[in-house]
């Protein structure tokens, strides 16, 4: 990002933070409903969502526009938004999409003044969230004895999800280009 776009995001207000983490939520609420729909229709059940990550995208991007606390609210109550208003994703789930999520705005924040491209920032995001995903099941499952979920899973879900990571590899670089490129015309 610009250091002009970098200066002017230090400054939004709470009001414009609180504006982007409620339109975040939203986001990741019915873009996957999108996605299960499409799923539905084709057959694949819910596989499209668990393939394409599609609440992953507006977590961390509200995090690279309005910061770590906005992000990691974002990440919490995006998922918990979702299982309240369509029971996805499953209860058994929740917890860790919760966690994950979390951290994926919450380091996506932090990275997003950091001097690198974009798409190193989506890419410590992605490893900070399966990081802290892979922490929570492992604690799950060797000290609550929760036998029904492995810490190998994480293994399955970014295997799974390889295209939705692809996804978030040139849609979240190009959206904060094409919001800089906007932001820079009206400076």
């Amino acid at each position: 990002m610009s250091t002009k776009v970098l200066q002017n995001k230090k400054t939004l207000s709470l009001k414009t933070k609180t504006i982007a983490t409620l339109i975040s939520v939203v986001c990741a609420v019915v873009i996957p409903q999108i996605f299960h729909i499409l799923g539905a229709a084709s057959g694949l059940g819910t596989s499209l969502g668990e393939i394409f990550l599609p609440m992953h995208l507006p977590v961390i991007l509200v995090g690279l526009f309005a910061g770590p606390a906005a992000g990691a609210v974002s990440g919490v109550l995006s998922p918990l938004a979702s299982f309240a208003l369509t029971g996805m994703p499953f209860i058994a789930n929740l917890p860790f999409m919760m966690l994950e999520l979390c951290a994926y705005g919450l380091f996506a924040g932090l990275v997003s003044g950091v001097r690198m491209p974009s798409v190193a920032k989506v890419l410590v995001a992605q490893l900070a969230g399966r990081v802290v995903r892979l922490a929570a099941l492992a604690v799950a499952f060797y000290l609550f004895d929760a036998t029904k979920i492995a810490p190998m899973s994480v293994v399955y879900s970014v295997k799974t999800g390889l295209f939705g990571l692809a996804l978030q590899w040139t849609m979240i670089p190009l959206t904060l280009f094409f919001v800089e490129s906007i932001a820079a015309k009206h400076e």
